[in-house]
């Protein structure tokens, strides 16, 4: 945070509005000089009326980025340029005697930048600069109306109305797709567990549920596993946080290289994974967590070589008895309970797969 108060995050999303307006309004303003010259061209105005009409279309559109882009408060800064952009709409639609074609096309084309850029509040704010606009130029050259067009100042107004369109819907398409992603990366962080990347627990609980209920409509196998690390708060205890988060980082990094693409694993709690095996045989995922068991085993840490791991693994597979998820990860859970009380560093079956293997 700087001196008055404005955070960082503030100035990168101020810097990145400015540069979004800036396409547009280097096209809007090239383009819509071309209609305000058609349209001054016979009305015999001073020199000085040229100068400020090639500033506006031709200078003004790389000065407002640099003075939105060099401010402290670059979002307001760039608010501000919209708003004197809007004076200048209203200053050249009396300017050019209110000839009806491109008075309506530079003031419509404004009002739908301001809509575009600040919804309503700033439509409306863009209109009073506008009229703020007219009056000055009223002012300096009187109240005249000019309503016939000539087929020279038509076709001025046609980049206008082609061009500026298209250039304002592209800045909006990637601003949508922008969003969009920024909302799939949301939606992502939302689901995972920040130490391991795997899924969180609230996330694995709902592929659960819904691999459950795939796996009664299909009857295809599945199984549950459930892995804990044994002894990790003595881990914790003797090596320190550290070290035991540097463990749950390995663990998670072997279940992604052993498991299969289709399966789901999720850090449950602590030092407790979860992974659902769809369309798997119990043998399979015997395989599957008996070479998980074995890499785990096989790890060291350079500066800790005493340091050994193993972990205590329970397999369920979904049975048609279970009523819902619950059941068969209970089943999971007794099955871990029974692993790490027969001496741990093992993996163990649900009774229901000892009493029904062949």
């Amino acid at each position: 945070m700087n001196g008055n108060g404005i955070t960082e995050n503030q100035t990168g999303k101020g810097q990145s509005f400015a540069k979004r307006i800036y396409l547009p309004r280097l096209i809007g303003l090239a383009i819509g000089m071309l209609s305000v010259m058609a349209a001054i061209a016979p009305l015999g105005l001073p020199g000085w009326v040229w100068g400020l009409l090639l500033f506006n279309g031709l200078v003004w559109p790389h000065l407002a980025y640099q003075l939105a882009t060099r401010s402290s408060e670059p979002y307001q800064a760039e608010r501000r340029n919209l708003l004197y952009d809007s004076v200048m709409g209203g200053f050249w639609t009396a300017t050019m005697q209110f000839n009806p074609l491109p008075a309506v096309t530079i003031l419509s084309m404004m009002a739908m930048n301001n809509v575009a850029a600040g919804g309503q509040r700033l439509f409306v704010h863009g209109a009073l600069a506008q009229v703020v606009g007219i009056l000055l130029a009223i002012t300096l050259f009187g109240p005249q109306v000019q309503l016939t067009a000539t087929a020279l100042q038509i076709y001025a107004c046609l980049p206008m109305l082609t061009l500026y369109p298209l250039a304002l819907g592209w800045v909006c398409y990637r601003l949508a797709i922008k969003l969009a992603d920024h909302k799939r990366r949301l939606s992502a962080l939302s689901c995972t567990d920040s130490l391991t990347g795997l899924l969180n627990h609230g996330a694995w609980k709902d592929l659960l549920q819904q691999q459950f209920f795939t796996c009664r409509q299909e009857s295809f196998e599945s199984v549950i596993a459930i892995i804990d690390v044994d002894h990790f708060k003595q881990i914790n205890d003797t090596y320190g946080h550290l070290v035991g988060d540097s463990v749950l980082r390995q663990l998670s990094a072997e279940l992604k290289k052993n498991l299969r693409q289709g399966d789901l694993a999720g850090r449950f709690g602590g030092d407790e994974f979860c992974v659902i095996l769809p369309n798997s045989p119990l043998s399979q995922a015997s395989e599957i967590m008996e070479r998980l068991r074995g890499a785990m085993g096989n790890y060291r840490n350079e500066q800790l070589p005493e340091l050994r791991v193993s972990l205590s693994i329970g397999l369920a597979s979904c049975s048609s008895a279970m009523t819902d998820a619950a059941d068969w990860l209970n089943e999971a859970d007794k099955a871990l309970y029974a692993a790490k009380n027969s001496g741990r560093d093992k993996i163990h079956f649900s009774l229901g797969d000892i009493v029904n293997a062949p």
